[in-house]
């Protein structure tokens, strides 16, 4: 019964975080006239997409790798390598959103990292790497003792989940501070809901749906991996192997 909640949550799941990268697509496209990589406005537009697409999406992906039930039984060491390859590419992603925001700022001559949103973002980022290279270094090399894998597990736990809520809320930020420069001197103002912000507002509102039930299924504690030799309803399980 349990397996069954999980698949349809994934299903649910699947199609927000689809949906998530499609809608701020449109957005980019529809009102801000595409993507380019030539240091104009339109390579700024490449940036949320980058980033809801990576910090938020493939991060989630990455995220509940161990929450698939094939994942409880037989070697560890695949779903390992899964874990920390989706991590990879969620932050190849987010650095490209990065470095597309940084290129058509420079280009433009304006202030880089002076906003809350900026600030933010980048902290996100900071922590992101140092989560995937403290996973990298303890939890998939063979060096690390199961001590210290026990010790540290907690944390990496902890700042998994901590990681995609600033993510949520860097997006959040970023979805508002683009409608405030974009909408100020338009003929109908923010404060007048224009279908741009009606829509932008609705994205923002997706990623939120999509991040809470993303941090739903890792709270919730009958799809977390079980321990070795008990299942999640207290039956034996098959010993796992690295």
């Amino acid at each position: 019964m349990a397996e069954g909640r999980f698949y349809l949550s994934v299903l649910a799941l699947s199609s927000l975080g689809f949906m998530c990268v499609l809608f701020t697509v449109y957005w980019m496209w529809s009102w801000h006239g595409g993507f380019a990589w030539d240091g104009s406005i339109l390579t700024f537009n490449c940036h949320p997409v980058l980033m809801v697409a990576g910090m938020v999406v493939v991060y989630s992906a990455a995220s509940l790798v161990y929450r698939l039930p094939q994942s409880w039984v037989g070697p560890k060491l695949p779903w390992k390598i899964a874990h920390a390859s989706l991590h990879l590419l969620a932050f190849i992603l987010t650095v490209l959103g990065l470095v597309a925001v940084f290129r058509y700022h420079n280009n433009q001559h304006i202030a880089n990292l002076y906003s809350l949103h900026s600030w933010l973002g980048i902290t996100t980022v900071f922590f992101f790497a140092c989560q995937w290279l403290l996973g990298f270094a303890v939890f998939l090399l063979p060096w690390a003792s199961l001590w210290l894998r026990s010790l540290l597990k907690p944390v990496h736990v902890f700042f998994g989940a901590s990681i995609l809520a600033l993510a949520m809320a860097s997006v959040i930020s970023g979805i508002n501070e683009k409608l405030f420069f974009s909408l100020k001197n338009a003929t109908r103002p923010y404060s007048s809901l224009p279908g741009e912000a009606v829509f932008a507002n609705g994205t923002g509102m997706l990623v939120v749906a999509f991040g809470l039930l993303v941090l739903y299924i890792l709270q919730a504690s009958s799809w977390k991996r079980p321990q070795v030799g008990i299942t999640t309803e207290g039956q034996p399980l098959l010993r796992e192997r690295e």
